[in-house]
């Protein structure tokens, strides 16, 4: 009997011993869910972080996309802006020289207008004085007209003498 005792203390320590490792492996299996639990809600939360981080790095791309195209834009720009301006210089150049032209074409015009009214003066006078010696080459002509006639008039007379 007592090996039986014996027997059946050790089966009762084997039992608890049993029991012991079981509530261990139980409470190892609680603590392993649990961490298996917490690790799956990281995963998940690590997915939307991720999900997350795509998005931006989709949004990032997109905005230096824009910002590359937005800055050729500008380049373009920059760059059509400096032909604008030097066809501006360029075309203000010519104003500055056409300007001139046109001054220098507005003095010659109003010097010829000053030599033109001068000429005229002149073309009046010269025909006043015209007319002036039209009348004394008419004047000259009947006296000349009326000597001859006398002359006549008096040779005639002589030779009815």
């Amino acid at each position: 009997m007592d090996k039986l005792r014996d027997k059946l203390n050790s089966i009762r320590a084997e039992a608890e011993a049993a029991s012991q490792r079981a509530e261990n492996a139980e409470a190892d299996l609680k603590k392993a869910k649990g961490e298996l639990m917490s690790k799956d809600q990281e995963i998940i939360s690590l997915q939307n972080k991720i999900a997350l981080l795509e998005e931006e790095n989709t949004r990032i791309e997109k905005k230096v996309t824009d910002d590359k195209l937005l800055q050729e834009e500008v380049e373009t720009n920059k760059s059509t802006t400096e032909a604008l301006q030097r066809k501006v210089a360029l075309l203000e150049s010519e104003l500055d020289n056409t300007e001139q032209s046109l001054r220098d074409i507005t003095e010659k015009l109003r010097q010829t207008d000053v030599k033109a009214e001068h000429f005229e003066r002149k073309v009046n006078q010269l025909e006043a004085e015209k007319a002036d010696l039209e009348k004394q080459v008419e004047s000259r002509e009947e006296e000349l007209a009326t000597a001859k006639k006398e002359l006549e008039e008096t040779l005639k007379s002589f030779e009815d003498m």
